[in-house]
């Protein structure tokens, strides 16, 4: 009886053909891949010039995207609503995605289109590469960019370079976001002279003679309290995030010392009222808000690290890691009695760095 030759006949297993790629006997010749046919823009030079055109406009579109989005970011304001939404962020998203689409299917355009086309197997390989691998990594990128003819395409090359190039723009604008440069903000603060120290629960300015010995006051700067009564020659009230920055750096406590037990650094004599001395309430550690007052030694502890200044003795350090004495306010007396500040602190306010030391700070 004659048998099916087929029938009976078991067919080799992926890996298990003979014959395969050199070096690699059980490597299969041909895994099932269809037959290749060349694409239309391999055989029509107009279609491949039309391709051309075509990822150049989208490389184009996304530099032009780009520079739009440096224009909608200084032009809209950003009080401006469209459609529901800030204009600002709707103009400054649908651009800076567009232009990263563009790029992308222009890319992609390009491989389909243009890049030369063929199957290429991969045999796999250790971890490791070894010294032949890295040699032939490097022969096929410079054969990929070979193959990708970038060198004989310069309207694709060169609006790829612009589209990229165009791309970091709104990198740069958006820098802008972070801020002015803070220069010497950091060292200063809205304390001026004649400004009116007013406690900070009510607003209410402050009389020396209205506070009793031994008692602490919270207190800011009037200008971050808003006063029914506007003047017209006055400094407009500070609000919104403007208001919390000043006062996170603006707060004072004011405390009341008999005269006789403070010893004030030369130059500061005057600094007080009858007693009455303004002081930092951040502390010079790492910037935490402190009033915990011990009025029989005058020290003001900060109970988040424990360093511990003595009041009657310019803020100095007793104890703690607090690397400098708390920052002083000059306190004068306005035509109706109420205390002012003589100028802004002598001393930067706030935690210590290493440009912050100690005692070359002080004011003397």
């Amino acid at each position: 009886m004659s048998e099916d030759k087929g029938a009976g006949e078991i067919q080799p297993r992926y890996g298990e053909q003979s014959g395969g790629v050199p070096g690699n006997p059980e490597a299969m010749d041909n895994p099932g891949l269809p037959e290749h046919l060349p694409r239309p823009t391999d055989v029509d030079p107009r279609l491949a010039q039309r391709a051309e055109r075509q990822i150049a406009t989208l490389f184009g579109l996304a530099a032009l995207l780009s520079i739009a989005f440096c224009v909608a970011y200084f032009a809209i304001d950003e009080h401006v609503f469209f459609l529901g939404t800030r204009a600002s962020n709707l103009a400054l998203g649908l651009s800076l995605g567009l232009a990263l689409l563009f790029i992308g299917i222009g890319a992609i355009q390009w491989a389909k289109k243009l890049m030369v086309d063929h199957e290429i197997t991969e045999e796999r390989h250790p971890a490791v590469s070894s010294e032949e691998d890295r040699s032939a990594a490097l022969t096929a990128f410079a054969s990929g960019a070979k193959e990708s003819d970038i060198g004989r395409r310069p309207l694709i090359r060169n609006s790829l370079i612009g589209a990229l190039g165009a791309l970091g723009l709104p990198a740069i604008v958006a820098l802008r976001d972070l801020g002015e440069l803070p220069g010497d903000k950091p060292s200063r603060t809205v304390w001026t002279r004649g400004m009116r120290v007013v406690n900070d629960v009510t607003g209410a300015p402050i009389r020396a003679a209205d506070m009793q010995l031994g008692q602490l006051v919270n207190a800011e700067p009037d200008i971050l309290v808003e006063n029914e009564e506007d003047d017209p020659e006055g400094e407009e009230n500070l609000e919104g995030h403007e208001m919390l920055n000043a006062k996170a750096k603006a707060a004072v406590i004011l405390v009341r010392i008999d005269p006789k037990d403070i010893t004030p650094y030369p130059g500061r004599k005057n600094w007080g009222i009858d007693g009455v001395l303004c002081y930092s309430k951040i502390c010079t550690h790492v910037g935490c808000p402190i009033s915990l007052y011990e009025q029989t030694t005058h020290h003001l502890l900060c109970p988040c690290h424990q360093s511990t200044f003595d009041l009657a003795d310019n803020g100095e350090v007793i104890f703690g890691p607090a690397a400098r004495t708390l920052p002083q306010l000059p306190l004068g007396v306005d035509d109706e009695g109420y205390l002012i500040a003589m100028s802004d602190f002598q001393e930067p306010v706030g935690p210590s760095f290493w440009e912050r030391g100690g005692e070359e700070d002080r004011s003397v």
